[in-house]
């Protein structure tokens, strides 16, 4: 589905765009150092404490939102152009 640009809401303007992809840079760089933090964790023997456990789910879990949202900005980008 294709919106005309005239209709498209202001702040969907190229200076938004631009900032949303820096914004997805700097979540690229960070997505790579949660995974080399993640696998230096799990192979950490202390990991079996229940409360760090829970912990590192609730991460894991916004880490997979931010994803998500990450990819809904994008098919609007996309939709956009």
């Amino acid at each position: 589905m294709s919106t005309p640009k005239e209709i498209w809401p202001l702040w969907l303007d190229q200076q938004f765009w631009e900032r949303l992809d820096r914004i997805e840079s700097r979540h690229q760089r960070i997505q790579s150092e949660h995974d080399t933090r993640r696998r230096g964790l799990e192979s950490c023997p202390d990991t079996q404490d229940i409360e760090l456990q829970r912990a590192w789910q609730r991460y894991c879990e916004v880490i997979a939102e931010l994803e998500r949202t990450t990819a809904e900005f994008e098919t609007l980008h996309a939709e956009r152009n």
